[in-house]
């Protein structure tokens, strides 16, 4: 399997997530699973079904992040000199050149993305066309409204 690229923040969402699941939503989940089976008929028992089903998707998830885990490839950026151009874990600022509308973006792992707090996947249209792009570069970069231009403004490495 090839390496996940992923922040230091990142990995440590997951660690953080991991630990959680195995030491605290497994005991809880093992525990409704056997209050269930204590109340008889397994065929007819919602409760039974539902603990089940929880331990199933808590399980996978558990196996989902130690995969993960086991190939990341931490980057950290801000170990990097910054030579101002766009890589993964950079933080950038572009503006669109149609609207005027200025907006700041940091480049991170699939698992990491939230584009509510402006995190953005490597793997998303917008970073790959800034991707390698420079300070005062322009980006032509394909959406659903069709090709917008963006003007790359600053690239921290923090």
């Amino acid at each position: 399997m090839s390496p996940i690229p992923m922040t230091i923040q990142g990995a440590e969402a997951l660690r953080v997530e991991l630990h959680e699941l195995k030491s605290v939503k497994r005991p809880v989940i093992i525990q409704a699973i056997a209050e269930a089976r204590a109340h008889g008929d397994l065929k007819e028992n919602a409760e039974y079904h539902a603990a089940r089903e929880q331990q199933g998707f808590c399980e996978g998830r558990i196996q989902d992040i130690e995969g993960k885990l086991s190939n990341v490839q931490i980057i950290d950026i801000s170990k990097m000199p910054n030579n101002g151009k766009v890589i993964f874990g950079a933080t950038v600022s572009i503006l669109n050149l149609v609207t005027e509308e200025e907006v700041t973006y940091r480049i991170v792992g699939d698992d990491e993305a939230d584009i509510k707090n402006n995190l953005i996947s490597v793997n998303s249209p917008i970073a790959r066309g800034l991707i390698g792009k420079s300070v005062d570069d322009v980006a032509n970069i394909t959406t659903p409204k069709g090709v917008v231009e963006f003007e790359i403004i600053n690239v921290k490495y923090i």
